[in-house]
């Protein structure tokens, strides 16, 4: 999917789709105001007060029929320049527009407005030339936004669209929203009883069921396994802190507006941990340490609260309370590189397990002219920016730079995966942390008996494994790989008269090897149970019958296969368990 921000001409044209929906809206709904209507990824978006109106998907089809007559009337779309003072008093009407101007700039004596028929708008501009090059237009959804993204402020209409050049390219995104829509996690984890959300514990703080909960726990002892064998030692740590632990971070300078509130507790002052390096310090800091005792790997599958917006909480993707798959690893400044390496081979390793191919990697550096968002140390930045310029170097790993999405306290490498549909998610990252030991006072001994502070780097393979979650969903289409599965074979008797003893005894010999495994017993009929245990998406089913009762074998399908496969039961059950054993992601036809 193109990034239409990214793209000159998708963005002029989008621009200009933005104000011909503010114009059909202006005609449908004359006492309407609007707010602002910028270019996104993947098209743009006007917040409009529509007053006591409250928008339906009908309503969408109108204005988008009303944009068409808008297009088709070909006015000529033409930029004027007007003082301050006009501009007041030809927006006098729409406080929203009053706002903007009030707040521009004072150099700013020149605002420039572009008028197309009987609508005109602010806007900088560059536009198309007339509203005939707007055809190939589709208006996708609409929701509420507060005004300013401010929840204390009066709660807008957000309509959204996109505009392409051709009806080609506008249909091919179409499709692949469609393709979305069938693998939304939120779709499937409801279908399939993976995770819900309830409004009595509150927005972003999903609740995994049981069927989830089995996929989460497969994920946490897969990833544990990896970082055992690399010398992690995983600890638990509380999800709350006091303030006085991130004032001492920095995070409270940095960070307090993604925190929720502060609880207080006796004299003590809590809030809802948002992030675990701190407490790790502190892990750190229990006892001394030699400079033989590094690199010090502290993991921890660790629950974090972060305010996000109610708008853009999304099913497991984007929650308010998640578990990091989060470690911290103390090293000397000697070892920075080789541990670095060992963190992107994991990484490298884990996305190899799981069939993950399209990815890129981003090194996030700081802005050095924000002064606020970042600590204010140029040498250690541009320390900490080179060793990792360094590292990638040695790695013959490609990579492109990000100013100014960098962590507050140092230059970090975040892993973007391009999912099946959709734009890049971030998953996996790694942060040089020079500054955060100095915070705490940290140190270790070197060889020469002095005390020196160690250097941290911030790693998470999985990032979440709410997040982690989300993307394989969408990525499988809820058909998770055997080992993952929370069922992993369906046993279906075919005449529970004449079958049942037998399934039953197949059914608990695979129980007894660790297998999840279901038996439908019901009195339905054969065809009913195996289209069920399709829908499903149970890995494999089951069917038996008088051959497999007589000879001591199984039949079995995959899901999303028509082959039937017989072999003998003992036979299964060590092909099985190598299958699950090996996490293979795509099993091997039989």
């Amino acid at each position: 999917m193109i990034n239409i921000k990214e793209n000159e001409n998708l963005n002029i044209l989008n621009h200009s789709c933005a104000h011909l929906l503010a114009q059909a809206v202006k005609h449908l709904y004359p006492e309407a105001k609007f707010w602002v209507g910028p270019v996104i990824e993947e098209g743009f978006y006007y917040d409009i007060d529509l007053g006591d109106n409250t928008l339906t998907e009908e309503d969408l089809v109108k204005i988008e029929k009303e944009m068409k007559k808008c297009a088709k009337a070909d006015k000529r779309i033409y930029k004027e320049e007007i003082s301050k003072e006009d501009a007041l008093e030809k927006f006098k009407d729409d406080p929203y527009k009053i706002d903007l101007i009030s707040r521009m700039d004072e150099n700013d004596t020149v605002i420039s407005c572009y008028t197309q028929g009987d609508f005109t708008d602010l806007c900088r501009g560059p536009h198309v030339e007339t509203t005939k090059k707007m055809k190939y237009f589709k208006l996708i959804k609409h929701s509420g936004a507060y005004w300013k993204g401010d929840a204390k402020n009066k709660m807008l209409q957000r309509i959204y669209g996109v505009c392409f050049e051709t009806e080609e390219d506008l249909n091919d995104y179409l499709n692949e929203l469609e393709e979305r829509k069938q693998r939304d996690h939120r779709k499937i984890g409801k279908e399939q009883e993976l995770f819900m959300n309830h409004e009595l514990v509150g927005s972003g703080m999903p609740l995994w069921l049981p069927n989830g909960a089995i996929v989460r726990k497969q994920l946490e002892n897969y990833i544990y396994e990896k970082e055992q064998k690399l010398g992690y030692n995983h600890v638990y740590t509380p999800c709350v802190g006091t303030t006085n632990l991130y004032k001492t971070s920095g995070h409270w300078d940095h960070y307090k507006e993604n925190m929720f509130p502060v609880m207080k507790v006796d004299e003590e002052e809590f809030v809802l941990r948002p992030m675990n390096c701190p407490h790790h310090m502190l892990v750190y800091k229990n006892k001394l340490h030699s400079y033989r005792d590094l690199p010090i790997r502290i993991g921890e599958f660790a629950t974090d609260f972060r305010y996000e917006a109610s708008g853009a909480v999304k099913g497991l993707e984007r929650v308010r309370c998640m578990c990091q798959n989060d470690a911290h690893l103390f090293v000397t400044p000697e070892q920075i590189g080789e541990e670095f390496k060992k963190v992107v081979g994991l990484i490298l390793d884990v996305y190899k397990d799981f069939g993950i191919k399209d990815y890129k990697f981003r090194l996030s550096l700081r802005d050095p002219e924000d002064k606020e968002k970042y600590f204010d140390d140029d040498e250690m930045w541009n320390k900490a920016e080179d060793k990792l310029r360094e590292v990638l170097k040695e790695l013959g790993v490609s990579y492109f730079e990000a100013t100014g999405e960098a962590a507050f306290y140092g230059p970090k490498l975040d892993v973007e995966v391009k999912p099946a549909v959709g734009p890049e998610v971030t998953l996996s990252t790694c942060q040089l942390d020079f500054l955060l030991p100095r915070k705490f006072d940290l140190s270790y001994i070197d060889k020469n008996g002095e005390k020196k502070v160690p250097v941290v780097l911030h790693r998470a393979i999985f990032g979440t494994f709410d997040r982690f979650t989300a993307f394989l969903i969408e990525e499988t289409k809820g058909a998770f790989p055997t080992w993952l599965a929370p069922v992993q074979v369906n046993v279906i008797p075919v005449n529970n008269n004449y079958h049942l003893e037998y399934s039953k005894e197949v059914y608990s010999m695979l129980r007894e090897n660790g297998v999840r495994v279901e038996l439908d017993d019901r009195e339905e009929k054969l065809s009913y149970k195996m289209r069920e245990s399709q829908t499903k998406k149970v890995p494999i089913t089951l069917i038996l019958g008088d051959k497999e009762k007589d000879q001591g074998m199984v039949s079995y399908r995959r899901h999303g296969s028509d082959k039937t496969y017989s072999v003998e039961k003992n036979m299964f059950v060590e092909l099985l368990l190598n299958e699950i054993n090996n996490k293979r992601i795509k099993a091997q036809e039989n």
